[in-house]
């Protein structure tokens, strides 16, 4: 394995999040990382991603564009290049109420689970 790796997301092809419509590049593979999940979320205008939490997965969204996401139900604004964390045991999703497709980068650690089905994606009832 290589002590480093540059990946273009758009040559990544697109998958769908499984509880929902939304667009998601999964990265981690190609960037060979061992220590966190990575993925590029593509949230378009009126999308809104699955309430949930990560079972003992801390998770960092980093927006590309501008954005929005929802912590615990409360809609922030995220302006372009800004930075959220979250906690693991904290709800939050991503969603764009907005008329413009919102590019997100998302970061989990530790890498639990595995690359196809990372964190213990958790659904609120």
């Amino acid at each position: 394995m290589s002590s480093y790796e540059i990946v273009q997301p758009a040559t990544v092809p697109t998958e769908q999040f499984n509880t929902c419509e939304t667009e998601v590049r999964k990265l981690t593979d190609r960037l060979g990382c061992t220590e966190m999940r990575v993925n590029q979320v593509v949230v378009e205008p009126d999308e809104v991603t699955t309430p949930h939490t990560h079972d003992g997965q801390e998770e960092l969204f980093v927006a590309m564009t501008g954005g929005q996401i929802a912590i615990e139900g409360d809609v922030h604004e995220v302006p372009e290049g800004g930075v959220v964390r979250v906690h693991p045991d904290t709800v939050r999703n991503l969603c764009n109420h907005t008329a413009e497709t919102h590019v997100w980068l998302a970061f989990g650690a530790p890498p639990v689970g595995t690359v196809q089905n990372f964190g213990e994606y958790v659904v609120e009832e």
